[in-house]
């Protein structure tokens, strides 16, 4: 598949962004079908044999659907490029087996993955949060760059959109995906206006009734704005965005603990307490910890109001993008 061929069965621009603990084979099919890429990390597939039962289930549903509706999006799985995922070579060749259609690195140059994805016709896109990264995954040959600017749920970086993208378009011409505060159509016209093809959107699904997401989570993010939002290393020694409520439901007193200093790995912190080295081999043993029980979200949460199904989310940002779309051609 081509990325041409792929913008043919959305019916907007946006790859669902996969989502550490909650995507599942029900959010994934629920957003392809609403015409946009769904996606899930391979590491919430737990258990032997699940991964595979997962991309047979999503497979199976999508090809009952493409029967009757010709905008069902291919899906993506994300692969954690990452030292410490000892699951990655295994998980790897049940997606190539399966012959997943897109596969969202991140976290490392995905060198292998490229080559074993690429033996089938597969499109690998990946997470970038600065230039050093974009110019490493360029040169392992990927199909596209998702360029997780500041403002992001989960792993962010902390670069301007408008800057990174301009300084990405000076050494890249391929695809690139856009990640950070997207909410609404007029934000995903805006974002292609800039130079981007497409948008990564994930605090926006966790509010979907499809997501297992407790429900204590997805209140919390819609009574939630900008200034609710954390960016600290403190949990997983990898930088991210986080619900400041949700770390101090965790125990964490968020004034004491995040407005000292960024230290580096390995220095003591207050109390004694230290950073966290992430195993992503074994997140789900972490305890009271990041993802699990300290909620991540993008700092776009001021914009999202209500739970709704993904189907109602969707067709609302075509509105408001085709919306957008006609007022700023009569603004020419």
């Amino acid at each position: 598949m081509t990325v041409e061929k792929l913008k043919e069965f959305l019916r907007l621009p946006v790859i669902a962004a996969p989502l550490f603990i909650l995507s599942n084979p029900q959010t994934v099919v629920a957003q392809c079908c609403a015409g946009i890429v769904g996606s899930f990390p391979a590491l919430n597939a737990r258990g032997d044999g699940t991964l595979k039962h997962w991309l047979e289930e999503i497979t199976n549903s999508l090809d009952k659907e493409r029967e009757n509706n010709r905008f069902v999006a291919p899906y993506a799985v994300n692969q954690i490029v990452h030292a410490s995922n000892s699951r990655l070579e295994k998980d790897l060749k049940v997606c190539v087996d399966a012959k997943v259609p897109i596969t969202i690195t991140s976290l490392r140059a995905p060198n292998e993955v490229v080559h074993a994805v690429k033996s089938y016709g597969g499109l690998v896109f990946h997470d970038v949060i600065n230039i050093r990264h974009a110019e490493k995954a360029i040169e392992a040959g990927v199909d596209g760059l998702i360029l997780v600017a500041a403002g992001a749920g989960g792993h962010a970086g902390t670069i301007n959109p408008f800057a990174l993208v301009t300084e990405v378009r000076k050494i890249y011409s391929g695809p690139i995906v856009l990640a950070g505060s997207i909410t609404n159509g007029s934000q995903i016209l805006a974002a292609q206006v800039m130079g981007a093809d497409f948008v990564y959107m994930g605090t926006k699904f966790i509010c979907s009734a499809e997501c297992r997401a407790p429900e204590d989570y997805k209140d919390m993010i819609i009574r939630a704005s900008a200034n609710d939002i954390i960016y600290t290393n403190f949990f997983t020694g990898i930088y991210g965005s986080y619900l400041k409520e949700s770390a101090e439901k965790a125990g964490y007193n968020a004034r004491k603990t995040f407005s000292w200093p960024r230290f580096k790995l390995g220095l003591q912190l207050f109390l004694g307490k230290k950073f966290k080295q992430i195993n992503f081999s074994s997140f789900e043993k972490l305890g009271s910890k990041a993802w699990k029980d300290i909620w991540s979200a993008g700092q776009g949460v001021g914009d999202i109001h209500q739970n709704k199904r993904t189907a109602e989310i969707v067709s609302q940002l075509i509105e408001e993008y085709s919306r957008t779309k006609e007022a700023v051609i009569k603004m020419l």
